[in-house]
């Protein structure tokens, strides 16, 4: 790349996480500076952040890059040579489709959503794949909330591609000393884990909320696990993917932290609140969009999974929290692993 050509990043998403990749992205670095643009859908919300440096909405206190630029119009973004699509999982599709005819084919597509498409049943990287089937399709997930990263505490995050090459490279760009990022070429295992944890987290905060104690919690993340583990098996991913960051390191975190929306719905559920006031007083909860089609793919392939059913159930107003926490306590005994697990 020519020493006075800036790379260009597009980071779609101007909540929290999108600024505070955005900034990554756009750090001093290597032989190459970037100019980021952050797009947001509201053109007043860029406006406010043009004006003031800051996204003062979604990550106060944290100024942005001079070359952050905020944007509207995805025209601006033109022919940029890498996207961050950090945007909820449920309106990816959308947003990537009004993006189609700025996208240059080949530039990688780094998702940095958690979720199953509940409409379609597909896994992010697939809804990729059918808009922007010239474009590889990349995911980046794992344990870091968007305040501690912008402020520049130590996360550690993995990044996979079908391409093992092109995850190592990506995962390089968009590194930092106090930002770690893994490569891998397992795709599905890595998004697998993002999607399912956020629903065992409602379960977790549920545990809490009713004040179960800290036993119960233990108990809860391990059977957790062991459902994250037989979906993701079944659905081809790799068991050191399923034990890596991805999935056993996010499940962890967003099952004891209070920073989690999908904890804190659970939490507000087992204190009494109905979904419908617990989602409400807790904002955007991706577990809750994701349980139902998690659920279905599970019994599609036979997947016993509980806890997340439980959740399901509960969500759904179909059982209280009660019956389902004495419906799981009343499963039968049986051995802790069996010769598939």
């Amino acid at each position: 790349m020519a020493a006075d050509r800036k790379r260009r990043i597009a980071v779609l998403g101007a909540g929290a996480w999108g600024t505070a990749l955005a900034n990554l992205a756009a750090r001093p670095g290597g032989e190459d500076e970037a100019e980021v643009m952050l797009w947001a859908r509201d053109p007043a919300h860029v406006a406010e952040m043009s004006a003031t440096g800051v996204n003062a909405r979604y990550l106060p206190g944290v100024p942005l890059l001079s070359n952050v630029r905020p944007i509207s119009d995805l025209a601006e973004a033109q022919g940029v040579e890498l996207i961050l699509a950090v945007v909820p999982a449920q309106v990816l599709r959308p947003v990537l489709e009004m993006f189609v005819p700025h996208v240059v084919n080949g530039v990688p597509i780094v998702v940095c959503a958690k979720g199953i498409e509940h409409a379609t049943g597909l896994f992010l990287s697939e809804v990729v794949r059918e808009i922007l089937p010239a474009n590889p399709p990349v995911i980046l997930s794992g344990p870091s909330f968007a305040k501690e990263v912008a402020r520049g505490l130590p996360a550690a995050v993995t990044l996979a591609a079908h391409d093992g090459e092109l995850a190592a490279k990506l995962a390089g760009a968009l590194a930092s000393p106090s930002f770690r990022l893994y490569s891998s070429f397992d795709v599905r295992g890595v998004e697998i884990g993002g999607a399912a944890k956020n629903v065992l987290a409602i379960a977790s905060g549920i545990a809490v909320g009713r004040g179960l104690g800290a036993s119960a919690g233990a108990a809860l993340i391990a059977r957790g696990f062991a459902e994250l583990s037989r979906f993701g098996r079944a659905h081809g991913a790799l068991p050191g993917t399923l034990a890596g960051l991805s999935g056993l390191g996010d499940l962890v975190l967003t099952c004891t932290s209070e920073m989690s929306r999908n904890y804190t719905v659970g939490v507000a559920l087992g204190q009494g609140m109905t979904p419908a006031d617990a989602i409400a007083r807790s904002g955007l909860c991706e577990g809750v969009h994701t349980c139902g089609v998690l659920v279905d793919l599970a019994h599609a392939k036979e997947i016993d999974m509980p806890i997340a059913a439980a959740v399901d159930a509960v969500l759904a107003e179909r059982i209280t929290v009660e019956e389902a926490i004495a419906d799981l306590l009343a499963r039968p005994s049986k051995a802790e692993f069996t010769g598939s697990d």
